[in-house]
């Protein structure tokens, strides 16, 4: 017989006005149990974790709490206010009986020494200080509500071991993919104001939600069929023996209030991501040489050299503080570099979403927001639209064209800003922390967007997953400035280096960052040797560079026929994009063969030397 569970809610209905948000939910957490909650945003997943915590009283149903089992709850947006310092802030979680060097021990473990002064805390900061406060207890049951919002992938990796080695009951709600594939064992689908479980981790929800709305799809497509044998029987059918012929009817009115309770509980139209495309940009749309930049002794970014070529699409990681958003803003002049210079391509329309979301006038409503407040139309892709048709495209209903934007969630402002960002043409798009607060589905939509997005992707994104979904390469923060550019997306960066992002000198706490450099002197010299991903390079360039070549050959000997321009432009310009794409595919492979097998030489000829050392 399985053992109670610790917190159990169940049959939990809530209305706000005449809206019902949940109907009947159910949440059942055992002992040791890791879920994640997942759900549309704004489908009430913040709110059942604020009733499992007892913050909130539904309008029915039950909670059961095990007498004695404390539970812990982080909240979205933590409040420091009113404390000296973190360590006094997560102190005062601490129950009569509770250590408090693990409290010291957890601030260090999530990157913070406990002297840090709450006002001047970086959201990110002020996010592990909460997190701190609601490990330090020890408790049984904890409800993590995006406790990876605003966290460096340095912190949202240290706060995996910190969990993994928890022996507590978790409750998570995410948008990071692989932070809910890590954790979690079991997963409860919010969806439509009840709840569903799946008895496996986050990496095999999708593959099931799918089949659950596959399976709702065709029950539908069933019912209207029916309905319409019904409607033929209805208007052509015999009218003899009226008392059957009543139930039929009766049957028929049935059918169609069945109907429509489906189409009531359909899911909710998907965000639709519509970029406007500007003029097409020269192939090399930015280069940098040599670009430093320093504040006093803090070096963020030093001699740094890149390519970034059309249709490229380049993620910047690197721990908070590391120079991410300086760097970019020297990449797109907006910010002038110490020494070296950048060059920018020809036709460039740049489009940017920051980090903070600083574009937002809090007063202003979201209308005016979308239109600059002019009028009440947008023009996308040279068209005049309504803004409130512009608005649904990103689930906005029409009653929140007034609504000011402070008055949005996280996920809102989220949807609004990337609405602004894409509502202007551009061939350049700057996307600062997009992930940020946004639902899995519109993840999934932007991601699409991406992938079809013919121009140029600067990503600064601590989305482990996102990044290998989207990014062609990845640029890395190594500390004290140095930058170096891994091809592939994050997995690959880390097969390449052989490590995650790691903490900067600055960040790393004392205790930790000497035991490393004591490990690291007291471990023996590893042999270096090509990553899996190199190896396929070497493996198979060689060929893909001569099927370039012979490619090319191929479109000059098209191009070479003078009357081709005036029997067919069409297919001239065909050819001439064609080559101009194989001679950049054909440059790129040539210098990356060339980068392998440098390294490879370099390693055969360390590999020599060893013996004689």
């Amino acid at each position: 017989m399985a053992p109670p569970p610790l917190l159990l809610l169940k049959d939990i209905t809530l209305r706000f006005g005449s809206t019902p948000l949940l109907e009947g939910a159910t949440l059942s957490i055992g002992a040791g149990e890791r879920l994640c909650l997942v759900g549309r945003n704004g489908s009430g997943k913040s709110t059942l974790l604020k009733i499992a915590a007892g913050l909130i009283e539904p309008d029915g149903g039950s909670r059961f709490l095990q007498p004695g089992a404390p539970v812990r709850y982080l909240a979205q947006d933590p409040d420091l206010t009113g404390f000296a310092s973190t360590g006094a802030f997560v102190e005062a979680g601490l129950g009569p009986g509770d250590d408090p060097h693990r409290a010291r021990y957890l601030l260090e473990s999530l990157g913070l020494t406990g002297q840090e002064d709450p006002k001047r805390l970086s959201g990110g900061e002020a996010r592990r200080a909460a997190l701190a406060q609601v490990l330090a207890p020890d408790p049984d049951i904890l409800l993590l509500d995006e406790p990876t919002n605003h966290l460096d992938v340095v912190a949202i990796e240290q706060l995996e071991a910190v969990l993994k080695d928890s022996r507590a009951a978790l409750v998570l709600i995410s948008h990071d993919r692989r932070f809910l594939e890590n954790l979690s064992q079991a997963t409860v689908w919010l969806d439509r104001g009840i709840t569903r479980r799946l008895e496996q981790g986050f990496a095999a929800f999708e593959a099931w939600r799918d089949g659950i709305l596959e399976e709702e799809e065709l029950g539908r497509h069933k019912l209207d069929r029916q309905i319409v044998r019904e409607e033929h029987w209805l208007r052509y059918g015999v009218s003899a023996r009226r008392k059957r012929n009543q139930r039929r009817l009766e049957g028929l009115l049935s059918l169609r209030g069945e109907r429509t309770q489906a189409k009531r509980n359909r899911v909710q139209a998907d965000v639709r991501l519509e970029v406007q495309e500007a003029g097409e940009t020269g192939r090399k749309v930015i280069e940098a040489r040599g670009i430093s930049k320093s504040y006093g002794d803090l070096h963020l970014v030093r001699d740094f050299d890149i390519k970034i070529a059309r249709g490229d699409r380049i993620g910047f990681v690197g721990p908070n503080g590391a120079g991410k958003t300086t760097l970019i803003n020297m990449l797109t002049g907006a910010l002038s570099p110490d020494t070296g210079q950048v060059k920018l391509g020809t036709n460039l329309e740049v489009a940017t979403l920051d980090q903070r979301r600083e574009r937002l006038d809090p007063e202003r409503s979201v209308s005016a927001t979308l239109t600059d407040g002019s009028g009440d139309t947008v023009i996308i892709n040279g068209e005049a639209r309504h803004v409130i048709s512009y608005m649904k495209d990103f689930l906005f209903s029409a009653e929140q064209a007034r609504t000011p934007v402070k008055a949005l969630s996280g996920g809102e402002r989220g949807r609004l800003m990337l609405a602004v960002a894409l509502a202007h043409p551009s061939n350049v798009l700057v996307l600062d922390e997009p992930t940020n607060d946004l639902d899995l589905e519109t993840l999934d939509v932007l991601q699409e967007m991406l992938a079809s997005y013919p121009g140029t992707v600067l990503l600064v994104s601590h989305d482990r997953d996102f990044l290998d979904r989207t990014v062609t390469s990845v640029v890395a923060f190594e500390g004290d400035g140095q930058l170096v550019e891994y091809a592939g997306g994050y997995s690959d960066m880390v097969a390449q280096r052989g490590h995650g992002v790691v903490a900067s000198d600055a960040e790393e706490p004392v205790a930790k960052r000497a035991s490393r450099e004591t490990a690291a002197k007291a471990a023996p010299a590893q042999r270096k040797r090509l990553s899996p991903t190199d190896q396929h390079v070497l493996k198979t360039a060689p060929k893909r560079i001569a099927a370039l070549g012979d490619e090319i050959g191929r479109l000059e000997r098209v191009l070479a026929d003078p009357d081709l321009y005036v029997r067919d432009r069409e297919a001239f310009t065909a050819a001439s994009d064609a080559l101009a794409k194989a001679q950049t595919d054909l440059a790129a492979a040539e210098e990356e063969w060339l980068r392998v097998e440098l390294l490879r030489e370099a390693i055969e000829e360390e590999r020599v030397a060893a013996p004689a050392r």
